[in-house]
């Protein structure tokens, strides 16, 4: 079921000379300060990802990541999928650069051969689709094939302009920066130009693909569909249905490999297009899919039933079935000790955790930015180390801890609390990590603004809101009162890299929060004798361990590990939380409320701070009190009609 990938066709065989229009420098970015300044002896790639979404740039100077930043956090429109104007100009300011100084633009993928796969696609179900042709016809016709002229007329920039394959970009991202000098490559999504899924290794230098699975067979697509079919948004909202999982039974696992996909032992698959509608439609699954598990798809924000339930249960453990059988299937392969992932499927933490727990390879690393944002940076690296012949030389983690956003200095946050008029206290740093961990250990949650912006959909301790989690209280009052999500959704754990094996089954880095794991025997807090053990969304009203606000009903946790190293910062705080408490974890959740992204700047922060229940805001070394401020609350609650739902 594994095919060898198809030639490589070149739908931009020469690089040629171009004129791009100058791009904008929002006022948001004015302030971020130059990292670096450029040297005309270096060279400079400048990788970008668009037109799908979580569009996104990134900036190489000799190989090594000087930005990256996904579109979305400055235009404050959620997977924001148009051209990443804001995000290239952030990374030409971080950089010190301008466009003309470029010596190369990459673009993630070939956008003639993704039209040439949507064109027979549409021929392959004729007259079947016509709605969805029409309706992708317009964008395609006036933008998505002319990429190469779109970067012509978004930037002022004289140099060449190359392509490389979706997964291609996707493997790069995965394997490059890992601590690996040799491993196999995993590289599982939705769809990019024809491939769904591919495997293939690392060597050096090198990256070479070996065999691939093509649309319409998407194991992405697959979970895509039960996403749409549960009522939640579809390339937005799939994390919730890995969330809703341990909630439910797996009723329908043989019901979906008896109907929905023909799972082979190598993990290679066929899914029955009987049941589906997104190859040519304008839904992910049809009438027959319906029929089949007895109602229409639940629309959004009503009740959640035990089917629902049930059915996420049931994808979750297919997909990790799926997952399983390939990482098996790629091991024999390629014989490789270490595998690197990416792609959308790879953000499956609780698939992560069972391939690092159970498949034969030794180690693991996923790109934290697996989804379409992080396939900017495997442009750039391509062109760095596959076109260019850059030797590569591995010294651990070259992701720098995804810290690849903007900062703001002390003087401009400084500059930013004394234009508004805002109500702060400042401390020292030797102040900070004390004070800040008294705030969450007397129960307050903590909105924390430090240093550069992650990289990727997670927050890692930069734009990050904090709490205690000991109470068991913090989960539903997180979920409900300041994120404004289900209250179903479970929180990360932020744990001292010394100290996981204290609290999880796990003897690993997870910098990323991208692996699953399960809470020690000793931290769990069994039901006892008399109790009857609760079902459903009833889970929630028990507390399942010694830090019941970071602990999923099925006794997991996404966990993260924070060493001094890499997020020194962070580190001192959840230290000087344990030295207080005892316990050396924290809850992590980004900063930022239902259908808005992770906050960027300053500006973000206190707007997001004062729309919410938070408590406290920490910006830099300044702690701003709620009730000190002047601005009253209810001047933000339009905010909750003006937010798309996620």
């Amino acid at each position: 079921m594994f095919r060898r990938p198809c030639p490589r066709v070149d739908s931009n065989p020469s690089p040629r000379q171009l004129r791009i229009p100058a791009y904008n420098i929002r006022l948001t970015n004015r302030s971020i300060p130059r990292l670096h300044q450029a040297n005309p002896l270096s060279t400079y790639i400048l990788g970008i990802s668009a037109y799908y979404h979580d569009s996104a740039a990134c900036l190489l100077r000799d190989g090594l990541i000087v930005a990256a930043a996904q579109e979305e956090r400055f235009t404050r429109k959620k997977q924001d999928s148009g051209f990443p104007a804001e995000a290239i100009a952030y990374c030409l300011k971080t950089a010190g650069l301008t466009a003309q100084e470029l010596d190369y633009v990459g673009f993630y993928d070939k956008p003639l051969i993704k039209f040439e796969r949507l064109l027979e696609t549409y021929v392959s179900f004729a007259p079947k689709g016509v709605r969805s042709f029409w309706a992708a016809m317009p964008q395609w016709l006036k933008t998505k094939v002319w990429v190469r002229d779109e970067i012509q007329r978004e930037l002022d920039y004289d140099g060449p302009i190359l392509f490389c394959e979706h997964h291609e970009s996707h493997a790069a991202s995965a394997f490059y920066p890992s601590p690996f000098e040799d491993a196999a490559i995993l590289t599982i999504d939705g769809v990019g130009e024809w491939a769904t899924t591919t495997y293939g290794m690392g060597e050096g230098n090198q990256l070479k693909l070996l065999a691939e699975i093509g649309f319409p067979h998407s194991l992405g697509l697959l979970y895509s569909a039960f996403t749409y079919y549960t009522g939640f948004r579809v390339n937005s909202a799939e994390y919730k249905v890995m969330g809703l999982a341990p909630y439910g039974e797996p009723t329908y696992v043989d019901l979906i490999l008896d109907k929905l996909i023909d799972l082979k032992p190598d993990g290679s698959f066929r899914l029955n297009q009987d049941y589906f509608n997104y190859a040519a439609g304008l839904t992910m699954t049809n009438k027959r899919f319906d029929r089949l598990f007895g109602s229409p798809p639940r629309q959004g924000e009503t009740h959640l039933t035990q089917k629902e339930m049930d059915l996420a249960r049931s994808v979750q453990e297919v997909t990790e079935m799926a997952m399983l059988r390939m990482a098996e299937h790629v091991y024999a392969q390629t014989k490789k000790k270490y595998l690197c992932m990416a792609g959308g499927v790879a953000l499956n933490c609780v698939a992560n955790g069972r391939i690092l727990r159970e498949s034969s390879f030794e180690d693991l690393w996923i790109q934290p930015a697996s989804g379409d944002s992080g396939g900017a940076l495997g442009i750039a690296l391509y062109i760095w180390h596959q076109y260019l012949q850059k030797p590569r030389s591995p010294q651990g983690d070259s992701m720098q801890a995804s810290l690849l956003g903007p900062c703001w200095e002390p003087h401009q946050i400084e500059h930013f609390l004394d234009r508004e008029d805002l109500t702060a206290t400042r401390v020292s740093d030797d102040q900070l990590a004390d004070h800040t961990a008294r705030l969450i250990e007397d129960g307050q949650v903590v909105g924390w603004f430090q240093g550069r912006m992650e990289f990727g959909p997670r927050a890692l301790g930069a734009r990050s809101i904090l709490g205690d989690p000991r109470r068991q209280d913090m989960q539903s009052k997180l979920n409900v009162k300041i994120k404004f999500r289900e209250s179903f959704r479970p929180f990360a754990p932020s744990v001292l890299r010394e100290k996981v094996q204290d609290y999880f089954e796990l003897d690993h880095d997870s910098p990323y929060m991208l692996l699953v794991s399960h809470i020690n025997q000793e931290h769990r807090t069994p039901v006892t004798e008399t109790e009857t053990a609760p079902q459903g969304l009833d889970k929630l009203k028990v507390a399942h361990s010694s830090i019941p606000a970071v602990t999923h009903v099925d006794h997991s946790a996404r966990v993260q590990t924070v060493s001094r190293d890499d997020h020194k910062q962070y580190y001192d705080l959840i230290k000087a939380f344990e030295n207080r408490t005892g316990c050396a974890v924290i809850i992590n959740t980004s900063f930022n409320v239902r259908g808005e992204p992770i906050v960027c700047s300053p500006q973000d922060a206190y707007r997001c701070f004062m729309r919410t229940d938070m408590d406290y805001l920490v910006l830099g070394n300044y702690i701003l009190n709620k009730e000190d401020q002047d601005r009253p609350q209810e001047a933000y609650e339009q905010w909750r009609k003006e937010l798309p739902l996620d």
